[in-house]
């Protein structure tokens, strides 16, 4: 396992952003832990808009997940699993099947209640957290 960690000021999100692609840039899954208004949603937005996005960023909370599509051709999809009761509304939803997508990058914020899939997969996971006025990010890589 391997770690990048850091604090940060919002205002240097796209600083964030690059450096912390440069450190999950093989990642197909990438999970975003942190409490309300961490800025989990905002660091997604700005990782994504550094990978040519075509779409504009917005929380999944109500739909579940979001499709996005870089200039290039690359797949993107968000997910806000904050409503989901357990695992098994995961799976049944079909979402599993978005884990294996050949070439998609998945980001996952509120990742808890699918840890046991992401257990047995590859996946880099990204914790923030506030520490006074800055973020604390911590991301770690999963083999």
């Amino acid at each position: 396992m391997s770690m990048f960690k850091l604090l940060y000021d919002l205002k240097d999100i796209n600083d964030v952003a690059e450096k912390l692609n440069l450190f999950v840039k093989d990642c197909s899954i990438i999970t975003f832990v942190g409490p309300l208004g961490a800025g989990k949603t905002t660091l997604i937005a700005a990782l994504l808009e550094q990978r040519n996005l075509i779409d504009v960023v917005s929380s999944p909370t109500f739909a579940y997940v979001n499709n996005y599509t870089s200039r290039d051709g690359g797949h993107f999809f968000h997910f806000d699993l904050y409503r989901l009761d357990n695992i098994d509304q995961f799976i049944a939803a079909g979402f599993d099947e978005y884990l294996y997508q050949k070439g998609a990058i998945v980001l996952i914020e509120w990742p808890e209640i699918i840890e046991p899939l992401l257990m047995r997969m590859p996946h880099c996971k990204v914790a923030i957290d506030y520490v006074g006025e800055q973020r604390k990010l911590i991301a770690e890589k999963y083999e």
